[in-house]
């Protein structure tokens, strides 16, 4: 387990982090995202035991980070954003280099690396020359790498930028075997749309403080709720448009052709109530529908400060 509390950190004048606060579960899949400037780089370093905070606490895994920065190396593996590698050393004497600044030599060093170079798909290029190595190849390299301590906890910053679609693809299936072997995983990115397919919890930074943190099904279901509804309708729109503009739920009424888009704050029983008030006014409805909301839409959200944004905590 990771967690955070009033985390502080200046630059000069400049608050890189406000009082931030973070909770992740042992076995999550966390994604940290937010904005350029937002503090996610300053809090990886402290996590990582790199950085001192000014103030506030970081326990990881029974660890303080602030008052034993050496020993939370032993408890995480870090994958930075720039990969850090010697392009004068092979693939397996990169490997066999960290296993030795692990702590292991030896049978038990080559072991642990072939088996971490066969999880990452890289077993056949162990005699490879780490600079004749493709970008992502040598974003597995550096996932292995960090790997080679077996650490409890995975940090990753920005794991996939600059990767093919494809190479993203198996790099995504490495972290949910990851997760199934009982890693927690603290992923910053900004591809949003590839944390909501691998993420259990998420948590959105902003000016340094946490504003949104939780279970990321919790997260989309309540923005699904808030999400406006989607009416077709086929015959009778200005019957549909009367009965919509006078009732309790409805807040907004966008029209679309014959699509009508509706802010509406009831539940669903109340949107069943809505439909069969539609039909028994004559209406002829084709489609009705609640639309998706997406990670994308509640991340937009909080840093144009929306009004009507939904905030979720969970400790």
């Amino acid at each position: 387990m990771l967690k955070v509390e009033g985390l502080k950190k200046m630059y000069g004048r400049m608050a890189a982090l406000d009082g931030l606060c973070m909770c992740v579960n042992a076995g999550a899949l966390y994604g940290f995202v937010g904005p350029n400037g937002a503090g996610k780089t300053t809090t990886i370093k402290i996590l990582t035991g790199l950085l001192l905070p000014d103030s506030g606490s970081v326990i990881v895994d029974g660890i303080d980070a602030v008052k034993e920065p050496g020993k939370v190396t032993e408890k995480i593996g870090y994958v930075p954003d720039f990969f850090g590698v010697y392009d004068n050393l092979k693939v397996w004497e990169y490997m066999e280099l960290f296993s030795a600044c692990g702590g292991l030599y030896g049978l038990n060093a080559r072991k642990r690396s072939w088996d971490l170079l066969e999880q990452v798909g890289l077993g056949e290029k162990s005699d490879y020359y780490v600079d004749g190595l493709s970008r992502g190849m040598k974003q597995r390299l550096c996932l292995a790498r960090a790997l080679i301590h077996n650490p409890p906890i995975l940090v990753m910053d920005e794991p996939t930028s600059g990767l093919d679609p494809g190479t993203r693809y198996e790099f995504k299936e490495i972290l949910k075997e990851l997760r199934e072997q009982g890693k927690t995983v603290v992923i910053s990115s900004h591809i949003l749309s590839e944390l909501s397919e691998v993420c259990t919890d998420i948590g959105i930074v902003e000016q340094g403080k946490m504003v949104l943190e939780g279970s990321i099904n919790d997260i989309l279901n309540q923005i699904n709720v808030r999400s406006p509804l989607l009416i077709t309708v086929c015959r009778n729109k200005e019957q549909a448009l009367n009965l919509l503009r006078s009732h309790l739920y409805v807040e907004t009424i966008t029209i679309r052709q014959n699509d009508i888009m509706v802010g509406f704050t009831g539940e669903q029983e109340d949107e069943a109530v809505l439909l069969k008030q539609l039909v028994e006014a004559g209406v002829m409805v084709c489609g009705f529908v609640r639309e998706r909301g997406s990670l994308e839409s509640v991340f937009m959200q909080i840093i144009n400060h929306e009004e009507g944004m939904v905030l979720i905590s969970e400790n």
